[in-house]
């Protein structure tokens, strides 16, 4: 019997050596999202599952809460972290900071990190360009819509559109850029803007009672088109926003698709939030897989854009869209 076990003990040694290996070899992802893990992050999830590849992702949730950041980032060194994915302007600012903390400790500049949803990461000074980021760590995705494109598509369903309202958080700088730049391209296409800042003086969380104060004040100004821009905010508070828009006879258009599918938003004009995680699961992949330098990575685009209108919204607006509209849009209803 002593024999048996000596002579097993060697196998023994070397399942568990190997099992020790395997574990190992297992890449460690550390997804710091914004407001939780929503079809971005499941698309990113689903990418790097579907490949094979041996990773585990563990997500963070910053519930849109900044300060949050701190912890995120001492729990991608502790891990440590083999790639971090952060989501959002907010997020990735937290994180990595502007091409100028390229040597602050504060922020992540020894661990890959691939960033996603960031509305403007060459206004905010998160990347250099498209060609690279600038800074070896670090590349990304980029999946926004030109302004000037949302304008022209609200003119095809309606050519009487000549006014568009915009609700943005000054807390968040993606929100900021995108009202800044309609202020500038609105009236060279003949539109004016309606911007208002949700709350303002609150350098916090906005107040979610302000909806119907600014909803009701857009209303009196005559806006009849209400562009969401890019806010998590208003994201988040989807349901609320968009039926107090209804309320108010507006027409809400949204680069996020589920306020479409899911709430009462009318019309949707986005790269399907699914595809962007998936093509930050190729950029980590390119990394993690094959050996790529993030900085040698151009941040890559999103090509596809679909056209969504929620018909049960139209009806209640008495908007509906014209016939050629429907021929290149989905119509959902909910």
């Amino acid at each position: 019997m002593r024999s048996i076990v000596r002579g097993l003990l060697p196998l023994v040694v070397c399942v568990v050596l190997a099992t020790l290996a395997h574990a190992a070899e297992r890449k460690q992802i550390l997804g710091i999202f914004y407001e939780g893990c929503e079809n971005v992050c499941e698309g990113f999830k689903a990418g790097i599952k579907e490949s094979g590849f041996a990773a585990d992702v563990t997500i963070v949730d910053l519930a849109q809460d900044k300060s949050r950041i701190p912890a995120a980032i001492a729990q991608a060194r502790a891990m440590p972290a083999d790639l971090v994915v952060t989501y959002g302007t907010n997020g990735t600012l937290g994180v990595i900071g502007t091409l100028d903390d390229v040597s602050n400790p504060a922020h992540l500049s020894e661990i890959p990190v691939v960033f996603v949803k960031v509305a403007d990461p060459f206004g905010t000074r998160i990347a250099k360009g498209f060609e690279g980021s600038g800074r070896s760590n670090v590349t990304g995705t980029f999946n926004r819509v030109p302004e000037a494109t949302n304008i022209e598509i609200v003119r095809q369903y309606d050519p009487t559109f000549d006014k568009l309202g915009l609700l943005y958080n000054s807390n968040e700088r993606n929100s900021v850029i995108t009202a800044e730049e309609l202020k500038k391209i609105a009236p060279t296409m003949g539109i004016k803007l309606v911007a208002l800042e949700i709350d303002p003086g609150n350098d916090g969380v906005p107040n979610v009672a302000r909806i119907a104060d600014r909803m009701a004040e857009l209303r009196k100004q005559g806006v009849r088109w209400l562009y969401v821009g890019s806010s998590s905010f208003l994201n988040l508070n989807g349901e609320l926003f968009t039926k107090t828009a209804v309320e108010n006879g507006i027409a809400v258009v949204s680069p996020y698709e589920p306020l479409v599918r899911e709430h009462q938003a009318l019309l949707s004009i986005a790269a399907r939030m699914e595809d962007v995680g998936r093509l930050a699961a190729e950029q980590a992949l390119k990394i993690l897989r094959n050996g790529a330098t993030p900085g040698d990575l151009p941040i890559v685009r999103a090509t596809d854009f679909a056209y969504v209108v929620n018909m049960d919204v139209a009806k209640k607006l008495g908007r509906y869209p014209p016939f050629a509209f429907l021929q290149v849009a989905e119509a959902v209803k909910n």
